[in-house]
């Protein structure tokens, strides 16, 4: 039998027998990769959009903006159509400032385009439903239009006149909604807006009836896509008051509302896959003996100490990677949805790219070697009489600490001589707990932030996007490590279970009952979590200091000790089945099986 096949054979035959720990490892790898190449891709992702959107409604290279509307304004901006790099243009246009409100009392600042009926060869709306401006009929950016819940057929009152919606279109020569707008009035700085288009007749009408602030616009195609900001340096005029964007801007500002849902992805991934380490640790150190027993068989039979190594590795690098693969296909479903949360934009995503697959493999790999590593050493250089032979570990003897908890209560007596014996358990379940700490601050921060609506006061009624789009990513990410956390409290508590078990069977024989025994398990669990609770809270506060702003609001406290007290209470909760099951195996079968 070659090499290989006897490495997937014994591989196979060890994850059937330990389904649980094969579908933890599994879930771990997922999350963790998935949330990591979620992080990576958004910029990829953010910008491929655009581009298919610019193609599909002939974006403009530039747009040129005036808040003035004199007769040296348009002629300033109809000069700039006679460049010799200009092949095409559109405008000069109206640009109307008013509000909108919908039949449902929704209102929102609104900027009105004034288009032709015929759409011209630069910036030519994408119509996703309905038809064109007609006279009486506006037609609604898709972003906005999601946002207030109107569709076509709907009417909307603008600046106190009602409109029927008779469509709904995307563009590419304005900013993602809420920042349609672009300028403000007169030239100034610009409030969130959605955008809507009017014909022209329609638009001047709008404006003059209720001396409604007007700018101008220009969109010109340069014969060179890459050379617009060289022409907006070349035709920069400091004595007219326009302003100029590049389509390159414009693609830039698509990434402001994603400004905080990278590192929350980012660091969330490191988090997850930190946490998967721990856990899988664990197992691992769960099954120290086991593997070692199963290293000394293989040497027995003349198995050299690379195939050993292969055997015990392989094991978790394949389900890293088939867990590294799963993420990818999560994340590769998920992307779109994240990158474009206003439905401003239309295409579709494009494929993980290379430095992106290539970052998540690695961190699956690191979870499964960094937390395998030491076991599968420690089986290998165990000499072969010794494999055969060993049993559980037992702990040195300490005498100063049998004098400390002499005089405990039993359970805690029991949870302190566990904790103590196992100083490396000890602080996986303080990092664990520390880990799930951090998330839950920075969920908790995220909320204390107070948020400005779209509305025009300011208020809720048009939720703020980017803060509702980052507080629903941190929720995910943060359910995400609870999970993880609960999976790794529940496999700490069992393996501590097993192997100690020889040692509580004989604290029954001396009178411990079997809820003393459980409650001991419990309680060398919850002595790492309570410091790892407690170092968390700042550790969260030090890690959003790196990314937040510096106005940016802290919890209440009575928050930040409720997140302390709610982590204590559920890991003393998750501990009680595993360590009750524990505490009633029989004794004299526990001690008989580690006599045999």
């Amino acid at each position: 039998m070659g090499s290989l096949v006897l490495v997937v054979r014994l591989v196979l035959a060890d994850v059937r027998r330990h389904q649980a720990q094969a579908a933890m490892l599994l879930l771990a790898v997922t999350v963790a990769t998935a949330t990591m190449a979620l992080g990576l891709s958004l910029r990829g992702v953010s910008d491929a959009l655009y581009e298919q959107t610019r193609a599909a409604t002939a974006g403009p290279d530039v747009v040129a903006l005036s808040g003035g509307t004199g007769p040296t304004v348009t002629s300033a901006l109809t000069s700039l159509a006679n460049e010799p790099d200009v092949i095409a243009h559109h405008g000069p246009y109206r640009i109307v400032y008013a509000d909108l409100t919908t039949r449902d009392s929704i209102s929102s600042p609104v900027v009105v385009q004034g288009f032709s009926q015929t759409p011209g060869a630069v910036n030519r709306p994408l119509l996703t439903s309905g038809q064109w401006v007609r006279s009486g009929g506006t037609v609604l950016e898709r972003g906005f239009a999601t946002a207030l819940g109107v569709d076509v057929g709907d009417r909307v009152t603008i600046a106190g006149r009602p409109y029927p919606v008779v469509g709904i279109a995307v563009t590419a020569a304005t900013s993602i909604y809420p920042w349609a707008a672009q300028i403000g009035p007169g030239g100034g700085p610009s409030d969130a807006s959605g955008l809507a288009w009017m014909t022209r007749a329609d638009t001047r009408a709008l404006a003059s009836s209720q001396d409604l602030p007007v700018a101008l616009a220009l969109d010109v195609k340069l014969r060179d896509p890459a050379t617009a900001q060289a022409f907006l340096d070349a035709n920069r005029d400091s004595t007219l008051p326009v302003n100029f964007h590049t389509w390159q801007f414009t693609a830039e500002q698509d990434m402001v509302i994603l400004k905080d849902t990278q590192p929350i992805l980012v660091v969330g991934s490191w988090l997850l896959g930190f946490l998967a380490i721990t856990g899988v640790a664990a197992l691992a150190a769960g099954r120290a003996v086991e593997q070692t027993r199963r290293a000394g068989l293989l040497k027995a039979v003349g198995a050299t100490p690379g195939l050993i190594a292969a055997v015990l590795l392989t094991e978790y690098l394949a389900l890293a990677l088939a867990g590294d693969a799963l993420g990818l296909v999560i994340a590769r479903l998920t992307v779109p949805a994240i990158a474009s949360p206003t439905a401003s934009r239309i295409g579709d995503a494009v494929g993980l790219t290379g430095a992106t697959v290539a970052a998540a493999t690695v961190l699956a790999m690191a979870v499964a070697v960094l937390s395998t590593l030491r076991p599968t050493l420690r089986a290998m250089r165990t000499a072969t009489v010794t494999a055969l032979t060993t049993t559980a570990h037992q702990p040195r003897h300490r005498p100063w600490l049998a004098a400390m908890s002499a005089l405990l209560p039993t359970p805690l007596l029991l949870g302190l001589r566990l904790t103590a014996r196992r100083p490396g358990r000890a602080v996986l379940q303080a990092c664990s707990t520390a880990t799930t700490v951090i998330a839950i601050v920075a969920l908790l921060t995220l909320y204390a932030q107070p948020e400005r609506g779209y509305g025009l006061d300011g208020s809720s009624a048009l939720p703020n996007l980017r803060g509702e789009h980052d507080r629903r990513l941190m929720l995910a990410v943060t359910v995400l490590l609870i999970a993880l956390a609960v999976v790794n409290t529940i496999t700490f508590t069992w393996t501590t279970a097993m192997e100690a078990r020889a040692n509580m069977a004989i604290a029954r024989t001396l009178g411990a009952t079997p809820g003393q025994i459980a409650a001991g398990l419990s309680t060398a669990q919850l002595l790492p979590s309570l410091p790892g609770a407690v170092i968390g809270v700042p550790l969260g506060n030090g890690l959003l200091s790196l990314f937040a702003a510096d106005n940016a609001a802290d919890p209440p406290s009575p928050w930040l000790l409720g997140a302390v007290l709610a982590t204590l209470l559920a890991t003393a909760a998750l501990t009680a089945l595993p360590a009750r099951l524990a505490a009633r195996r029989p004794v004299a079968q526990t001690l008989s099986a580690e006599t045999a």
